[in-house]
């Protein structure tokens, strides 16, 4: 009976979470296609065109990987941050910390939201890039663990920075000072093979180095670091923001005035 009643929460915040995007698709699903779309002809056909290869591939190939990897991550992050911060401002939030389930089902039913629409964008930038490059999968195990695996991870992300936000700006100042930089630095547009010694090691405490590098192994067969390194970090951040999240909602940091 339990096991029914939580099913029919978490679906229905699923549920809730999805209509959200979709309703707004103009909104949420056309915006990164269209920019996914400038970055394939101008990196891809115009600059790449005079790079050459990239890890033994062309460089078109090369980065439509890191780009794919680079929409999802910002597309479940800001659902997660934007909706859970919508709910907590409106006092929605407060009437499902009374309801009688677990705190884990609200956490995963948002989680899901957030993991649902970045899959969805990263389809929509897939099939964007059939129109300027062949793909072929290497791997599909590991493409299709990697790319779920970041999007729970950034999901997760999205809900701590939504939990800790006081103001809508507040949900929009570490995807600008934090993800952007450390998605661009993270060997979307080149391999960190090219760095010298001391960046290499600086790249490596880099987690979306892991993720799109995984990714790529996916796609292409080729990666600057270990895949299973690759997975256990992803796996280790999903562990650690997992239990941040839980502990806040469960102490109701952040959520009760």
């Amino acid at each position: 009976m339990k096991g029914q009643l939580y099913f029919t929460a978490f679906k229905s915040i699923l549920i809730k979470e999805i209509y959200r995007f979709t309703r707004i698709w103009v909104q949420t699903l056309v915006p990164p296609a269209i920019t996914m779309s400038l970055y394939f002809v101008i990196f891809g056909n115009l600059i790449g065109s005079r790079i050459g290869e990239m890890g033994g591939v062309s460089y078109m190939s090369f980065i439509v990987p890191g780009l794919i990897m680079m929409s999802v991550i910002t597309n479940s992050y800001s659902n997660v941050a934007s909706s859970f911060y919508s709910a907590k401002f409106q006092r929605n939030v407060e009437e499902l910390l009374v309801a009688p389930v677990p705190n884990h089902i609200m956490i995963l039913g948002y989680i899901g939201g957030g993991v649902v629409r970045g899959l969805l964008v990263g389809l929509i930038v897939t099939c964007i890039s059939q129109f300027f490059v062949t793909l072929q999968i290497h791997h599909l195990f590991i493409l299709v663990v990697t790319v779920l695996l970041t999007s729970i991870t950034f999901s997760l992300a999205g809900l701590i920075n939504a939990i800790f936000a006081k103001s809508f700006d507040d949900i929009s100042i570490i995807p600008t000072f934090v993800l952007t930089p450390l998605t661009y630095l993270g060997g979307v547009f080149y391999s960190i093979s090219m760095l010298p010694d001391f960046w290499q090691g600086v790249s490596q405490l880099n987690p979306i180095v892991y993720m799109i590098n995984a990714f790529r192994y996916g796609f292409l067969g080729v990666s600057d670091v270990s895949v299973w390194v690759s997975l256990l970090v992803i796996c280790s951040f999903i562990a650690v923001f997992y239990s941040v999240a839980y502990y806040l909602v469960n102490k109701g940091i952040g959520l009760r005035s």
